[in-house]
């Protein structure tokens, strides 16, 4: 996928590792300096945030104050209570520790109220005469259409910065093209590790405090409408969010992945009767409320005692990980059959006019009402808690493939 605007590899004299950050546009205007702002949206903590040291790393230079501006998706991929309530108590949190440990304002927008992102963020870059934008980095082309739209209309007095905080090596430096396999990226990753897999500098309060504080946020009310909105996929109870909780899961001194669990990880993760030999950490990622990279990082620090556990670890967390960003970022038809390999496109042609002992409905994929107990197994995992054993997604990989030539067999009858 074309990246946004053409940018360049450009990099201030910041803390954080060359490449890491892109220069989306750079401003042409006066170069009188106002604030900074960091538009947070992927990677949702305080600790370990690449973009966020960055946006007070050249708030500091410029001597001018910083502030975090997050932009509520309205329906975002048609996400329900289940991942929106687990984000915004996440976010609740982090409003409170930004306030409290960094002195930085946090400013909520809600695309039902404010409008969508295009249209929030630049508002706000011109409410608060801001001259920098720090962006997360996504490789989502919705999200990246957005950050097209948004480098339009913000004018000629913003410079915006995208810094990708998610992965261990930024997706535009471990490839310059769409890889085919883990096997063929896993060289080019390990080799940047020694670069890239580094302590993360101590984050210090800005040196200029915003003028103003955060705007009221009435979490309760917010996180209650999203639940009753959103209620045919309820929010789960084993999973608790948050930046604490995430750090807990990784570190903690009663089940904690690596200091309680890591033992036996290489067999047991694809065991699904051994639910506790999983990392459990995947929400978290997801959301971006713990770093990739203090994950690897923390593992590393144990590898002598479990090697075998740690590099099977790593080689999922990193490895895996960012290839799925690869594709997303370098494949622009990434979410249909179109993207998928030449192969599996002539397969599923190949074999289109098979008989087939059934044919499903999406209902009945989606209730689990088939004949095949391993898919149902599957489907009811990921209906009840939220998540599907590692190992099942692999199983289940070949009849996922079948069932969608059935899918796509049953929507063409229907049109």
């Amino acid at each position: 996928m074309a990246s946004v605007s053409s940018p360049t590899n450009k990099l201030s004299s910041s803390v954080q590792p060359p490449g890491r950050m892109r220069v989306l546009k750079e401003r042409s205007g006066p170069s009188e300096d106002g604030p900074v702002v960091y538009w947070m949206f992927r990677d949702q903590r305080i600790r370990d945030n690449w973009a966020l040291i960055h946006a007070v790393d050249e708030a500091n230079r410029a001597g001018v104050p910083v502030a975090v501006a997050f932009n509520l998706f309205d329906q975002f991929l048609g996400a329900k209570a289940r991942q929106l309530g687990f984000m915004l108590r996440g976010l609740k949190q982090l409003q409170l520790d930004l306030q409290e440990s960094l002195r930085i304002p946090f400013f909520l927008f809600q695309a039902s109220s404010h409008g969508e992102a295009e249209e929030t963020i630049p508002d706000f870059l011109r409410e608060c005469g801001a001259s920098l934008l720090v962006t997360d980095f996504s490789p989502l082309r919705k999200v990246q259409r957005c950050k097209e739209e948004i480098c339009k209309r913000v004018g000629d007095l913003v410079t915006i910065h995208e810094v990708d905080a998610h992965n261990v090596v930024p997706t535009w430096v471990a490839s310059e093209k769409l890889e085919y396999s883990a096997r063929t990226i896993r060289g080019k990753i390990n080799k940047m590790l020694p670069e890239y897999l580094i302590d993360f500098p101590t984050l210090q309060p800005p040196s200029r405090k915003w003028a103003v504080t955060s705007r009221l946020i009435d979490w309760d009310d917010l996180i209650a409408d999203v639940l009753r909105k959103g209620a045919e996929v309820p929010e789960i109870e084993w999973c608790e969010p948050g930046e604490k909780a995430a750090m807990e899961v990784l570190m903690g001194s009663k089940n904690g992945f690596l200091t309680k669990r890591l033992k036996g990880y290489s067999a047991d993760r694809n065991n699904p009767l051994k639910p506790r030999g999983l990392s459990g950490l995947s929400p978290y990622l997801h959301f971006g409320q713990i770093s990739a990279q203090r994950c690897a990082l923390e593992a590393r620090r144990v590898r002598k005692l479990f090697p075998q556990e740690v590099d099977t670890f790593l080689e999922e967390l990193i490895v895996r990980r960012e290839l799925a960003d690869n594709f997303c970022f370098y494949q622009h038809h990434y979410d249909s059959l179109q993207g998928a390999w030449e192969w599996a496109r002539k397969t599923l042609m190949d074999h289109a006019s098979d008989e087939r002992e059934h044919i499903y409905t999406r209902e009945q994929l989606e209730k689990a009402k088939t004949a095949d107990p391993l898919w149902n197994a599957s489907q009811l995992e990921m209906v009840y808690y939220g998540k599907m054993h590692g190992f099942m997604r692999q199983v289940t990989s070949w009849r996922t493939f079948s069932l969608l030539l059935s899918l796509w067999r049953f929507m063409l009858l229907a049109t």
